[in-house]
């Protein structure tokens, strides 16, 4: 459902909104796909906030397959250490005009250019004793080697006793920032939480001089005593390790996302993880090409609970080639105005397989709630109306379907499919019907 929508708010007041290419292209992806699905966003969802196109891990690998990493891969550096584009993935980026000209036309589009770096320095560069850019130092001096990541073997961590270390990260992220990146996923930074990686990490986007978007990777057991450090350092964090198209990794984002919900907004933004929607796995870690094995019901519950959770939204499936009805369900601007214009958001039960969300809209008068059901089958449900915040005088209005919702004055009645969800906009005004 789709109708006029309303100026989104200011960046920082609103979670980041684009395309991802990990869970279609993995290690892969190409620039004509990149542009691809660029394209594809300029024309379809920008006007509705999507606007962030961002080149997932090892774009700096020319041998990248599917479904793993190769050993000592042969990266693509440049004479400081810094990863390059591969050329032959990215043709535009030969020459050492890195990701300039792709981040160019990106931005020719209206849209913000992202990419992917592993925490750390590359192994390559190490063992090569690289020089780190404006010191006296090489990166085998300011590399630790002992800090290794455990699913990719590119990099080593950096040494943040060694004050070269800080001088490598400047140097790359004002490569970045000459090139235009509005956003810099940086992974491996999480598990474990590496806390001074983060600052330094931080602290090099602020001295480029470009207002780069952190965006922190993965999230497993991700605890909010972190919350001050990862607020005063990064855009958005991860509270999981990779989601993938498959209910019990839905599910299990519903307590992740009650817990991280209450401390949404412009300090930072907890990250619920890519939306593997529409035409995922063409050469990706997990899984062949594919459309998402989600029902159409757990796709409504996964969305409903990332826009009442207040979530980033990355789509990871290939834009122009997922079916209208997945690019309808991310052009809902009704749905949509609960991600940019709620607050107060919170999970206010969970009982059995019933789980009651509800939200306050920034206008002062209208109301949000969403009712899931994580039953295996279809339910009948009554909800008191005063569980949602509701009272007998609203107007209730269920925004995935655009129909008025059944409630007697005292019950708020829906029949949800197995792992099904509703998403409603409560108001006594019934002109914003």
């Amino acid at each position: 459902m789709t109708r006029p929508a309303r100026p989104l708010p200011a960046r920082r007041l609103r979670p980041p909104m684009g395309w991802n290419s990990w869970d279609c292209y993995g290690t892969t992806v190409t620039e004509e796909e990149v542009l691809a699905n660029a394209a594809f966003m300029r024309e379809h969802l920008l006007p509705h906030g999507w606007d962030t196109v961002v080149v997932d891990i090892q774009w700096y690998e020319p041998t990248a397959r599917a479904h793993g990493y190769n050993p000592d891969a042969p990266l693509v550096l440049d004479g400081h250490g810094r990863q390059l584009p591969a050329p032959n993935r990215f043709p535009s980026a030969a020459g050492g005009a890195g990701f300039g000209p792709l981040a160019a036309r990106v931005h020719g589009m209206g849209l913000r250019f992202g990419l992917h770096v592993m925490r750390g320095v590359p192994r390559r560069a190490v063992e090569a004793a690289l020089p780190v850019l404006g010191t006296g130092f090489t990166a085998a001096d300011v590399a630790d080697t002992g800090s290794v990541c455990p699913w990719n073997s590119d990099n080593y961590g950096l040494n943040h006793d060694h004050p070269g270390a800080q001088a490598y990260y400047d140097s790359q992220v004002a490569q970045f920032a000459a090139w235009g990146v509005d956003f810099v996923k940086a992974d491996d930074m999480l598990f474990p939480y590496h806390e001074r990686e983060i600052a330094a990490y931080a602290r090099a986007i602020e001295r480029s001089g470009r207002p780069i978007e952190l965006s922190l990777s993965p999230g497993t057991d991700m605890s909010l005593a972190r919350l001050d450090h990862l607020r005063e350092h990064a855009t958005m964090w991860r509270v999981c390790d990779d989601l993938w198209d498959r209910w019990e990794d839905v599910e299990a984002q519903f307590a992740r996302m009650a817990r991280w919900a209450p401390w949404q907004g412009r300090h930072g933004w907890a990250d619920a993880d890519m939306l593997p929607l529409g035409r995922i796995g063409i050469r990706a870690e997990r899984g062949a090409d594919r459309r998402s094995r989600l029902t159409h019901p757990e796709q409504i519950s996964l969305l409903t609970l990332w826009l009442i959770s207040r979530s980033p939204l990355m789509m990871g499936g290939d834009l122009p080639t997922s079916s209208p009805g997945t690019i309808a369900l991310l052009t809902n601007d009704e749905a949509l105005d609960v991600l940019w214009h709620s607050t107060l958001n919170q999970e206010v039960l969970r009982e059995r397989d019933l789980v009651l969300w509800t939200a306050r809209d920034t206008d002062g008068h209208t109301r949000y709630a969403a009712v899931f059901s994580l039953a295996d089958e279809e339910r009948r449900v009554e909800v008191p109306l005063g569980s949602v915040g509701a009272t007998p005088r609203d107007h209730v209005r269920e925004l995935w379907t655009g129909t008025a919702a059944a409630h007697d004055g005292r019950h708020l009645t829906a029949v949800l499919p197995a792992h099904g969800a509703a998403l409603y906009r409560l108001a006594e005004d019934s002109r914003r019907e």
